[in-house]
């Protein structure tokens, strides 16, 4: 089984930045899709990323194009998120996501604030 645990996230002001990892054990990421969503308070999951296993034209979400970029380390097993100029708007639970071998995996979530 893979198990993915989120981590970096936290409170920021409008304009800021975070990174955000997903730390994946139990098996390589390598072979695996990956992705980020999110879930904001009485909001419906949102894809905000994804990026294929061999890495080809990752996908973005319109509210985050030219704002955020994924990134994935196989080396490392990790999955990455960096996170520019912050809206309130961007404040959810964002959570790690790898799918492959006919599963669908997720992490907990870690709580991303966007507030001034």
């Amino acid at each position: 089984q893979l198990q993915l645990v989120e981590s970096w996230g936290g409170s920021v002001q409008p304009g800021g930045s975070l990174k955000l990892s997903c730390a994946a054990s139990g098996r390589t990421l390598d072979g695996y899709a990956i992705g980020w969503f999110r879930q904001a308070p009485g909001k419906e999951r949102e894809g905000v990323s994804c990026l294929s296993s061999n890495d080809e034209s990752p996908w973005y979400a319109d509210s985050v194009k030219g704002r955020f970029t994924i990134s994935r380390d196989d080396n490392k097993n990790m999955v990455f998120l960096q996170m520019s100029s912050l809206k309130p708007e961007d404040t959810a639970v964002y959570l790690c996501n790898a799918w492959g071998d006919g599963n669908d995996y997720w992490g907990q979530g870690t709580q991303v604030n966007v507030s001034s």
